[in-house]
């Protein structure tokens, strides 16, 4: 696991360029990704300490996503924060991340919540 590396995988590159900025703020070194296929593709070849993941995705969507992380024995200490629109989807999928955030997110939640993640 890199401990530094951070993707964000959201297709609004206005909340993919805010989430990439919080977590380079609290130290990460940060990818951002607007494509579920292409997030699919990268997670086969890194393993990141964070993962920040929108569940409305592009060709494979968040939620496959998901499913594929948690199966992925190389990205089981991986921490998942899920960023989602919808607050009945939050509250589905609040036990398999470590946190889940409904839209809209500011810049010093993420922020905070990723110099957070950083210390652990």
């Amino acid at each position: 696991m890199s401990e530094n590396l951070a993707l964000v995988i959201e297709d609004d590159t206005d909340l993919s360029e805010i989430f990439t900025r919080a977590l380079e703020t609290a130290g990460f070194e940060v990818e951002s990704i607007l494509d579920g296929k292409v997030a699919q593709e990268r997670l086969g070849e890194v393993v990141p300490k964070v993962i920040v993941l929108d569940m409305h995705l592009p060709h494979v969507d968040g939620p496959t996503l998901l499913k594929q992380i948690h199966a992925d024995e190389r990205l089981s200490k991986v921490r998942i924060i899920i960023a989602t629109a919808d607050a009945v989807q939050a509250e589905f999928y609040r036990d398999q991340a470590m946190i889940v955030m409904v839209k809209p997110i500011s810049f010093s939640q993420l922020r905070d919540i990723s110099a957070w993640l950083k210390g652990r």
